[in-house]
């Protein structure tokens, strides 16, 4: 496999046949300026945050949709104190709380979801066998949206799966405003190195028929224009226990 070197960072090439356009040429451009289907990207974008270890991009996903849905919208979100130390803090005045209210990755995870320890590896039990399930499949992200009170609808791309009607769907949810969409899919099927992947879409360009990713890895690889082909077939691989696929999310009624 070819490496492509951007900016300093050593990128995967994508696999013959494959069809991904990075972000930051100029053919991105061109699409992005004509898409039709871009309201999601603006609030992604504003409250994007990438993956800072190798298997949270279930939670740093979370972090940014849970952001664009409440953060200024809403009073009461939780707050990340891991970033300063304890000992740290009594230089501060006396009574001052520095942390904002705001969802991190580190705080997406709490009762109710895949626990912290089981994300990296502690053994769940798998249809009657504990084993190690590392990072989030599609129905434990759907889950822990759903426990801080989003509504999610859950799309498993199966083998009889359409590809039109899902492309369609994932249109239309693009250019409408306060919905977003995650996708859980194989890097692999994408000629990219890893494995499961999850992120959210930000825009679809009809022309080209095609979809932004915008990578919350960016260590391993750019945002990317994904033919939607090349994408449903990304999700319509196996995982753990079913195909991935994607969600669709807006805020609790």
């Amino acid at each position: 496999m070819r490496v492509a070197v951007a900016a300093g960072i050593m990128y995967a090439a994508p696999a013959a046949g494959a069809t991904l356009v990075e972000w930051s040429s100029e053919e991105s451009a061109e699409r992005f300026s004509r898409a039709e289907h871009k309201v999601d990207f603006f609030p992604l974008s504003n409250h994007f945050v990438g993956q800072d270890n190798r298997i949270y991009c279930g939670p740093a996903s979370s972090a940014i949709v849970l952001n664009a849905l409440r953060l200024g919208k809403r009073e009461g979100l939780p707050q990340d104190r891991s970033a300063i130390d304890t000992e740290d803090m009594a230089w501060l005045p006396v009574g001052f709380d520095p942390f904002l209210g705001k969802y991190t990755p580190n705080n997406v995870l709490t009762e109710g979801t895949k626990t912290v320890a089981e994300v990296l590896g502690k053994p769940i039990e798998i249809a009657g066998e504990w084993k190690k399930d590392f990072g989030l499949q599609l129905r434990q992200l759907a889950q822990a949206l759903r426990v801080h009170g989003l509504s999610v609808t859950m799309r498993v791309v199966n083998d009889g799966a359409e590809p039109e009607l899902l492309r369609d769907e994932l249109a239309d949810n693009l250019a409408t405003a306060d919905n977003y969409v995650l996708i859980n899919y194989s890097r692999k099927a994408l000629g990219q190195s890893g494995g499961g992947h999850i992120s959210p879409l930000g825009a679809y360009d009809r022309e080209s028929d095609s979809f932004l990713v915008m990578d919350v890895n960016p260590n391993r690889a750019p945002w990317v224009w994904v033919k939607a082909a090349d994408l449903i077939a990304a999700m319509q691989t196996f995982d753990t226990v079913e195909n991935r696929g994607y969600l669709l999310i807006s805020e609790g009624q």
